[in-house]
C-alpha cells in the first residue's frame, strides 16, 4: 500500500473512530460502571469484530450489499434489535455505588467480551464505511493479505485508543456517579435504543 493511500485510509478511519457509535457509547458506560481494566476486555471485543468486519469487505462482502438492498435491510433490522435490547439492559441496570476506590461489580469477561463484539459486527455503520470505501484503497496488484493486515491494524489501533479514552474519562468522574448513577444507566440505555430505532431508516 502507497503511503498516500495510507494517509488517506488513516484520515478516514479516525473520522469513524470520532463518531458517535455504539462501540464508543459502550466504552464509556463499562468505563464508568466498572473501571478501565474490565473494560479492556469490551474494548477487544470490538475490536476482533471490527477485523471480522474488514476481512468480510475484503472478500467481496460490500459488493453483495450494493447489489442486495434485502441484505442490507435484514442486518440493520438485526443491529437495530440487538442495539435496543442492549440500551434496555442498560437502562434497567442498578445504579452503580460508587466510590474514590471502587468500582461496581462487573459481568464476567466473556459477556463483556461479547458486548463489545456483538456491538461491532451489528453495526452497519462499520459495514458500510468498509465496504464502500475499502476496495477504493485496495491495490489488486499488491499482496492483499498484507494490505488488510495494514488496513486493519491502522482502524483497529486508533479504535482501541479512542474507547480507552473514553473509558478513562468515564472512570475518572465515576464518584459523581454515585449520585446520578440511575440517570447516567437511563440516559446511555435511551442512547443505546434510540441508535438502534434508527438504523433501519439510515440511508
Amino acid at each position: 500500500m502507497a503511503l498516500e493511500t495510507w494517509l488517506v485510509y488513516l484520515v478516514a478511519a479516525l473520522l469513524l473512530s470520532l463518531t458517535p457509535g455504539p462501540n464508543g457509547l459502550l466504552a464509556l458506560t463499562s468505563g464508568a460502571l466498572y473501571g478501565v481494566r474490565k473494560t479492556l476486555l469490551t474494548v477487544l471485543g470490538g475490536a476482533c469484530g471490527f477485523v471480522i468486519i474488514i476481512g468480510l469487505s475484503m472478500a467481496g462482502v460490500g459488493a453483495l450489499l450494493q447489489a442486495s438492498a434485502k441484505v442490507l435491510v435484514v442486518l440493520k433490522w438485526l443491529g437495530a434489535a440487538y442495539l435496543v435490547w442492549l440500551g434496555w439492559q442498560v437502562w434497567h441496570a442498578p445504579a452503580p455505588n460508587l466510590s474514590a476506590s471502587t468500582t461496581a461489580p462487573a459481568p464476567n469477561g466473556r459477556m463483556l467480551y461479547r458486548q463489545g463484539f456483538l456491538a461491532a459486527v451489528s453495526n452497519p455503520k462499520a459495514l458500510l464505511f468498509f465496504g464502500a470505501f475499502l476496495s477504493q484503497f485496495v491495490d489488486p496488484h499488491r499482496n492483499l493479505l498484507l494490505q488488510f493486515l495494514i488496513m486493519a491494524f491502522t482502524f483497529i489501533a486508533i479504535e482501541i485508543m479512542t474507547e480507552v479514552f473514553l473509558a478513562t474519562v468515564a472512570q475518572r468522574v465515576r464518584v459523581w456517579l454515585t449520585r446520578w448513577g440511575r440517570r447516567f444507566n437511563q440516559v446511555c440505555g435511551g442512547l443505546f435504543a434510540a441508535i438502534g430505532i434508527s438504523l433501519p431508516f439510515s440511508q
